[in-house]
């Protein structure tokens, strides 16, 4: 038995109204070895019905008056408290829910530590621990396998604790299950801010692949990505911002092409050279293609080819029989037959070195061969298509900085996986994490059978960078796709075995849509209407308590809730003393920065 602290004295739906008495008022108290707090505000007391205590939740209380006539109307003071049922013991088990209501005149007593510790950490095993009780500072065991296996967000203003949290949270999962995990799931981490490069969140190096990626001067890592994100029209009209009734049919019509001759066992060097024998060997041969074709040999790098093409000139002494020649041998040579083409001008083709082409120089050549072969044929205007011959130049020279294609990427990364951005312009904060998302995203739906074998876990640090709709700064078409990705993924996405982890300053920001499939919360202090309102709105699970907190936490602080656990928590989470192991975003010491 425990400290009997008051009576039932009304019960109005789910309010109940108790008498206290005098004594329990005191912060701490002791009995039979064990510890009790008082009543007071968010304590939890349990009110005995038969063989069960039902637990509740202090959310008020008030003095009542009590006059005594007989002796000149002195006035006593009764201490009343509100309180709310959450839940109740049977067999020394919580279970949340209302199951049993209080009569008048049931008995209240405290809960001791380890009952309250038990209303928090009912259905684990007790060792996921990140943090304590604001209140009661006991420490709480987290729900691990239903929190990752769900979309998790953290929130919280600048300073708040947030990327602690984050820290905090998958570093000890790391902790405890690094081993087991091993070739069973991975951890992409999309980091900003450059805050988890150095030793964070998992102690096994060999376990850690980082990325730092740069678009500036300085040269970053390449991240490997499948040659089939590359080769998809609609990935590429999006990053080279195609128009739709005349660039995006040009941009499929050269991959479907690359397709066509890769099924066909036929090379780039094939299609360059027929496509230079069409331009030689042709019943009208067309004077611009010579523009056209040494543009094509200045990207093919091939030094024989640019200066053969430089000696060719267009010879139309007879109209009716224009053709190219080249007037620097003797005798002079023609390439209206083929002959003279195999003669000529294939050998110097066939010197070309296909090794020396990345996936980016390949786009280009085929670009610019489809572009004249459109041309000859008559099938665009060169106006309508060069604005696009720009944009790509002029992006791959960031893309090829950042990604590395290869045809196979799965042995590429490792089980934690950070790709920081902080050196990389804002195009390309944009195209990595939806290029990532859609390469994981597309292999784990292929991939998916009846069980799911293993699970990807995206976290993004500072998610209002990429999901907001706010972004005026982009092409609309190219914002709305990549919501779109991430939406797809958040509604979708735990069928094949991929969750993602969402952090940020800026909660209201972020799309409705994907903000409403979250699972579960950490809410550190937020203070704009906007951003509470949001809350207010999206999370049904939150208690009306526990809103009205938010805006005061302290740092590190946070309201914990959602679908894994059965009652919101007050948490003060534990601050990682190491500085290594926590996230480059300390504050600055001005004190030591100016003494």
């Amino acid at each position: 038995m425990s400290i009997c602290v008051g009576d039932v004295i009304a019960v109005r739906g789910t309010q109940v109204t108790l008498r206290i008495y005098e004594e329990s008022s005191l912060e701490t108290m002791y009995f039979d070895g064990k510890k009790y707090k008082g009543v007071s505000i968010r304590e939890f007391i349990g009110i005995k019905r038969g063989f069960s205590l039902i637990v509740c939740i202090v959310e008020g209380e008030y003095l009542d008056e009590k006059r005594f006539e007989v002796d000149d109307d002195k006035v006593q003071y009764i201490r009343k408290v509100e309180a709310k049922p959450i839940g109740y013991f049977e067999s020394k088990r919580f279970t949340e829910g209302v199951k049993l209501m209080p009569m008048i005149r049931d008995k209240a007593f405290l809960l001791n530590e380890q009952e309250v510790t038990d209303v928090f950490s009912q259905g684990n095993d007790g060792t996921f621990t990140i943090g304590k009780l604001l209140k009661e500072d006991l420490p709480v065991s987290l729900p691990w396998d239903k929190l990752f296996n769900s979309h998790i967000g953290i929130f919280g203003n600048t300073g708040s604790g947030k990327s602690n949290t984050l820290t905090n949270l998958y570093s000890t999962l790391f902790n405890q299950y690094e081993a087991k995990m091993k070739g069973k799931s991975q951890f992409l981490l999309i980091d900003f801010n450059g805050e988890y490069t150095g030793e964070q969140l998992i102690k096994d190096k060999k376990n850690k692949n980082t990325f730092v990626l740069s678009t500036g001067k300085k040269v970053g890592d390449q991240l490997p990505l499948s040659a089939e994100q590359v080769w998809n029209t609609e990935i590429l009209a999006l990053l080279f911002q195609a128009t739709a009734n005349t660039q995006t049919p040009f941009i499929n019509r050269v991959v479907e092409k690359r397709k066509a001759q890769i099924k066909d066992n036929s090379t780039l060097k094939d299609y360059v050279i027929g496509t230079f024998y069409l331009c030689f060997v042709s019943t009208s041969p067309n004077r611009d293609s010579l523009v056209h074709l040494k543009v094509i040999a200045k990207h093919l790098k091939h030094a024989p080819l640019i200066q053969k093409l430089n000696k060719i000139i267009w010879f139309n002494k007879d109209v009716d029989k224009a053709k190219y020649a080249d007037p620097t041998t003797n005798p002079w040579e023609f390439y209206s037959a083929k002959e003279d083409f195999d003669a000529h001008i294939r050998p110097i083709l066939v010197g070309i070195d296909e090794s020396k082409f990345d996936s980016f120089d390949e786009l280009i050549i085929r670009i610019n061969l489809q572009l004249l072969r459109d041309l000859l044929y008559g099938n665009i205007q060169f106006e309508h298509i060069q604005p696009l011959l720009k944009r790509v130049e002029s992006a791959v020279s960031d893309l090829r900085k950042i990604f590395e294609v290869k045809d196979d990427v799965n042995n590429e990364f490792s089980l934690l996986n950070v790709v920081s951005l902080r050196s990389c312009n804002q195009l390309t904060k944009k195209i990595v994490p939806l290029l990532l998302a859609k390469m994981f995203y597309q292999e784990h739906r292929e991939n998916a059978g009846k069980s799911i074998e293993n699970t990807l876990h995206f976290i993004i640090d500072e998610a209002h960078n990429i999901l907001s709709q706010q972004s005026n700064r982009e092409h609309e078409v190219w914002k709305d796709y990549r919501l779109e990705m991430f939406e797809e993924i958040i509604k979708e996405g735990r069928k094949f075995g991929l969750y993602l982890t969402l952090s940020s300053q800026l909660p209201a920001d972020i799309s409705p849509t994907i903000m409403s499939q979250l699972h579960n919360f950490f809410i550190h202090r937020l203070v704009n209407d906007k951003d509470l309102m949001l809350i207010d709105n999206t999370i049904s699970t939150l208690d009306k308590m526990s809103k009205s907190l938010i805006p005061d936490l302290s740092k590190g602080a946070c309201v914990v809730t959602g679908t894994a656990f059965d009652l919101p928590l007050l948490m003060q989470v534990d601050y990682i003393e190491n500085k290594s192991s926590r996230p480059d975003s300390d504050d600055v010491d001005l004190v030591k920065l100016w003494g």
